[in-house]
């Protein structure tokens, strides 16, 4: 454990450290993803349902954007 916390703080990209990076953003879209429905279309659709719409559409953006950033940065370090 103390070796993959070392690994993400220095900043070295590999597939386990990426992985781990791609749970994360993947829950912060998820949770961005809630708020934003909750604040776009909460009052139309009410806010459960809305929160749900947006929880489940925004890792749809934000998974291959991650996957691509990881893959610039694994084998672009200079980029």
């Amino acid at each position: 454990m103390t070796d993959l916390l070392t690994t993400l703080a220095s900043g070295d990209v590999n597939p386990l450290t990426g992985l781990v990076w791609l749970i994360i953003a993947t829950g912060l879209s998820v949770l961005g993803g809630a708020i934003g429905g909750i604040l776009l279309a909460g009052e139309e659709l009410g806010y459960k349902f809305a929160a749900t719409i947006g929880g489940l559409f925004a890792p749809a953006g934000v998974i291959p954007a991650m996957v691509l950033g990881l893959l610039l940065l694994n084998f672009c370090p200079k980029f």
